[in-house]
């Protein structure tokens, strides 16, 4: 059910809303560390500071240039984008189930060697070995199975490839999530709690999505939509607030010959 409901949203908001200003739908990465001031941007790019500061903080470590990338969850196409024109991969393809959301992709956004496909994230449309890394962020909270989709990571990653990952958990299913990435066959580099720094980002955006909100989403779908974004005073923020929901980051390797 759970499935169902978040499919529908998604297409719901590919499909009304069309405007290619709005490119991410994650609920960002902020920090108070020095380094923060490091990610230089594009001036198009700016106002997604802290969407774009979360793939940041996700593929840390990871070498991707010139490598083959797959982000599954692609969403409205930004982070592809991103990692397509600043970190350097000989490809990036976008895999999202939301015919809706990859047809606004292809329309919106191009960068060399940019790509966007319809598929399941249990099931994905790609033969063993096809990438050296794949990214997945805040995204596998959707599927029905997450062990499925561990899985098909592990089949179309290359050995030595990387799996770079970024999601919400409810506290009492944080445990789990950890299990299941430890027996995916991937070996777990790292799993970090970046709670504080995705609440962060929340309230520094809190003002600019209200705004966006306004101007972008239709009236109809307004409360729907602020408890989507994780806006303050809805029931996400507040879950976050109390530790109630916590969001994850992780970095895991397919071992084998490189």
């Amino acid at each position: 059910m759970r499935q169902v409901v978040w499919r529908a949203i998604y297409e719901v908001l590919a499909a009304r809303v069309r405007r290619p200003e709005w490119s991410f739908m994650n609920y960002g990465y902020a920090s108070r560390a020095p380094d923060d001031a490091l990610l230089v941007l594009e001036r198009r790019d700016e106002a997604d500071r802290s969407c774009i500061a979360l793939y940041r903080h996700a593929v840390a470590g990871a070498e991707l240039a010139g490598k083959d990338v797959l982000e599954v969850g692609c969403g409205r196409g930004g982070g592809a984008s991103y990692v397509s024109r600043y970190l350097g991969p000989r490809s990036v393809t976008g895999l999202d189930f939301s015919r809706a959301a990859v047809a606004l992709c292809q329309a919106t956004r191009a960068a060399p060697g940019l790509s966007f496909v319809v598929g399941d994230a249990q099931a994905m449309p790609f033969p063993d070995g096809s990438f050296d890394a794949v990214t997945n962020i805040e995204s596998s909270h959707c599927y029905a199975s997450m062990e499925a989709f561990l899985a098909e990571v592990s089949r179309v990653l290359r050995p030595g490839g990387d799996f770079l990952w970024a999601d919400l958990r409810d506290r009492d299913k944080v445990d789990a999530v950890g299990r299941q990435l430890e027996e995916s066959g991937l070996r777990l580099r790292e799993l970090r709690d970046i709670t504080a720094n995705v609440l962060l980002a929340l309230r520094v955006d809190n003002e600019r999505k209200i705004a966006l909100m306004d101007a972008w989403i239709p009236r109809a779908f307004h409360r729907v939509f602020r408890g989507f974004a994780g806006l303050e005073g809805t029931k996400n923020f507040a879950e976050f607030e109390s530790g109630q929901k916590r969001y994850l980051s992780a970095w895991l390797v397919k071992d084998g010959p490189g």
